[in-house]
């Protein structure tokens, strides 16, 4: 029988906390999953107008570490996409860090997780930029993952990348090799390991890290020896073509959670099961992670405060971007942004599977009317169990 997150908190939960501090983002995170769509957070409760039927919807919390809640953002987040994207192919890159940086990545994530980003964004742009490979303003998304399948700390961007740009003139440019090759990721390997490495010598001379594992420049020096010793890893995968496609895929991506209740077989008196990939050609097996474990596991990835894991860069500035849109729209041809992007859920739902949500499945005639506002009820124990222990 399947279980959820919310149900691993709650069973494991106790014996954890008896442990372990959380940091505030770690409470807050814990409290949203356990209170997700439960009378905790209100409700309404709805009525058919034909058949009287009744329901009770309650609120959700909104948490981007839920997985409950992810869902439905990404498919939101997905028909807002489409007007922003353009009718050609699109790559898929992945920027690894190492796991020696893993220690410092548990007492400085904010900086870690940044630092990672500006620089996959700046060598992306610089290469995008270099007439021999393009010679134009890209356009491209980078995402935040922090996580393996069994919830171990991996950290990595996503990056799905037009295959063109825009140049000084406003027209549109192709890659020079090939239309669906932008970069060599050998070279791509090293200028970003070059830009990490670089950033972290300056972070630790200007005083920056003062919680870094590495607290003595003997230790410093010999993790920067280990950082340059092996190329690091950065992944292209095939191109991606047609609007849908492209936005199916990056959507899998942008509101991911580090475990989704799917992926959640069981619970029992020896842990968690957990399914995990097997191979690189869909298998799936299960592993059975004891449950105080599997909640370390998974609160390592709560993000700082107000950090965000999508970002968009160059063509997709949010400072620039309806203007450099238009041009590249012009310049291709193409005709207006697309209004379905802009329609909501509901219609967007009921375009895609028939279903409309307000219908009534009893009776198949009427509508479902809220006939009372349901207030949260406080009283219950579970999510004020939580408190928060350690440092702000």
């Amino acid at each position: 029988m399947s279980a959820t997150l919310a149900e691993v908190l709650h069973t494991f939960g106790p014996a954890y906390l008896r442990q372990h501090t959380l940091s505030t983002p770690q409470a807050r995170a814990w409290r949203a999953i356990v209170a997700c769509r439960t009378p905790v957070l209100g409700g309404q409760l709805q009525r058919c107008d034909q058949c009287g039927q009744e329901q009770r919807l309650f609120h959700s919390c909104r948490n981007r570490h839920c997985p409950q809640c992810q869902n439905d953002a990404r498919d939101a987040w997905r028909q807002a996409q489409l007007a922003e994207l353009l009718p050609v192919p699109y790559c898929h890159l992945v920027f690894t860090l190492p796991h020696a940086l893993n220690a410092l990545a548990q007492f400085h994530a904010r900086w870690v997780y940044r630092t990672l980003m500006q620089c996959a964004a700046a060598t992306l742009s610089e290469f995008a930029a270099n007439p021999r490979w393009l010679g134009a303003t890209a356009a491209f998304t980078l995402v935040l993952h922090t996580w393996t399948q069994d919830l171990r700390r991996h950290i990595h961007v996503h990056a799905l990348m037009a295959c063109g740009g825009l140049d000084g003139d406003g027209l549109w440019c192709a890659p020079k090799r090939s239309p669906t090759f932008l970069f060599p990721v050998h070279a791509l390997s090293r200028v970003f390991r070059g830009k990490f490495v670089d950033a972290l010598r300056r972070a630790s001379q200007a005083g920056e890290l003062p919680r870094d594992p590495a607290n003595t420049p003997a230790m410093r020096q010999a993790r920067l020896a280990e950082l340059k010793r092996h190329d690091w890893v950065v992944y292209a995968k095939t191109p991606l073509t047609g609007p849908e496609t492209v936005l199916d895929y990056l959507s899998r991506y942008t509101h991911r959670v580090a475990v989704s209740n799917e992926r959640i077989v069981g619970i029992d008196a020896n842990g968690v099961r957990l399914r995990v990939r097997a191979d690189d050609h869909g298998g799936k097996r299960t592993v059975l992670i004891d449950g105080p474990t599997f909640i370390a596991r998974f609160l390592q990835h709560v993000l700082p405060p107000g950090f965000k894991r999508i970002r968009h860069y160059g063509l997709l500035s949010p400072a620039v971007k309806a203007e450099r849109l238009a041009q590249a729209r012009l310049a291709l041809s193409m005709p207006a942004a697309n209004a379905q992007a802009r329609e909501d859920a509901a219609t967007f739902l009921q375009r895609v599977t028939g279903i409309e949500v307000s219908c009534c499945p009893h009776c198949r005639l009427g509508h479902w009317r809220t006939v009372q506002v349901l207030p949260p009820q406080r009283g219950c124990a579970a999510p004020q169990a939580v408190a928060c222990r350690g440092p702000p």
